[in-house]
């Protein structure tokens, strides 16, 4: 039996520095940033830290934070263990914006594609790029089979850039997105290839809303403390 995409909990939270983090000194700014991130680490299975700044203006950091959801009461827990986290520090770090969804089971392939990313994976891209996608309409009123017509396309574009790899997060009825669309690569000009060539496909014609879109430069636990001296 071919391998099926796991059901897992992704949830990206976009977070800032604020004023009277920085009118800190250097020691005390290590000690909030060290309690936060282990806070956070007893949050999820898997917590990536990406920085943001000055990808963007309005955040400083991204925190990607996974776990696995075949139970419904991981979600919840999931929340309750992020917010314990936050509590102590939101004078310091405020979420300026999140997004996330589960994965499930693609239904335009039988398989787990091989550029699919795992979340628990030890090794990560240097680049992280995201964004919310909205389907129009029009794109849902079409049959199964035109749309999986389309989608082979897409699916074709894609393979042409093996490295980059993608993973897919379905958000209906949970945030204001239906999608959020999440890809690692190591060379993001790369990337705009990708991303331009993908343009020219017929899906393209049912896309409502690809924006906003954050990029982020991954940084392990360490370095990411080291930056924000």
């Amino acid at each position: 039996m071919a391998e099926q995409t796991p059901q897992t909990l992704n949830h990206f939270a976009l977070f800032g520095f604020t004023d009277r983090y920085w009118m800190l000194d250097p020691g005390p700014r290590r000690e909030i940033r060290t309690r936060w991130l282990t806070g956070l680490r007893d949050s999820a299975r898997a917590i990536h830290v990406y920085q943001s700044y000055p990808a963007e203006a309005a955040t400083d950091l991204v925190v990607w934070s996974a776990r696995d959801a075949v139970e419904p009461a991981a979600t919840g827990d999931f929340f309750r263990r992020f917010a314990a986290a936050m509590a102590p520090v939101r004078g310091y770090i405020t979420l300026r914006d999140t997004l996330w969804g589960f994965t499930r089971p693609s239904q335009y392939t039988k398989a787990r594609s091989t550029q699919e990313i795992d979340p628990f994976g030890a090794e990560r891209k240097p680049y992280l790029v995201m964004y919310p996608f909205v389907k129009t309409a029009g794109w849902y009123l079409k049959s199964r089979e035109e749309r999986q017509e389309m989608m082979g396309g897409h699916i074709r574009v894609g393979k042409q850039y093996p490295e980059i790899t993608q993973l897919l997060l379905y958000s209906f009825g949970l945030q204001d997105q239906e999608f959020v669309v999440v890809y690692e690569t190591h060379d993001l000009l790369q990337f705009l290839a990708l991303v331009s060539d993908l343009r020219s496909t017929e899906a393209r014609l049912y896309t409502q809303r690809d924006w906003p879109l954050h990029t982020g430069v991954y940084q392990a636990d360490e370095e990411a403390l080291a930056a924000w001296l």
